[in-house]
């Protein structure tokens, strides 16, 4: 299994479609055997989720992440556990011991003006 985790300063990147790095973890029989920082050139959700199924992701940890995104990484055949605030380490830690602490409904704020957002 692959997991990947937003990365900034060894902690959970708080904005999925803006991420230039991600750790990447490889996971056999329930442990880490290996891990990696991988860097994204892209920007938005879609070049995102592009980079993440590039690298064979299965399961993705982060903090906030909007409703599109969402459902890409979904659609992408992604477990996704959104809403996390911990260190990188840490975060994969707790999901590999059902402990991690995440919001199924995590979100992004939405537009400033508060027009309707529509997916693409």
């Amino acid at each position: 299994m692959k997991i990947a985790v937003p990365y900034e300063d060894g902690k959970v990147f708080q904005h999925f479609g803006k991420t230039k790095k991600v750790k990447v973890y490889t996971v056999e029989d329930g442990t880490v055997t290996a891990a990696h920082i991988a860097e994204n050139t892209g920007e938005g959700h879609e070049a995102v989720t592009d980079f993440l199924k590039a690298l064979d992701i299965d399961v993705v940890i982060c903090g906030n992440i909007g409703g599109c995104a969402q459902k890409a990484v979904r659609e992408a055949g992604m477990e996704l556990y959104g809403g996390v605030y911990a260190r990188c380490d840490d975060a994969v830690n707790a999901f590999l011991t059902n402990n991690l602490a995440y919001d199924p409904d995590a979100g992004c704020p939405g537009p400033a003006d508060d027009s309707p957002h529509v997916c693409r």
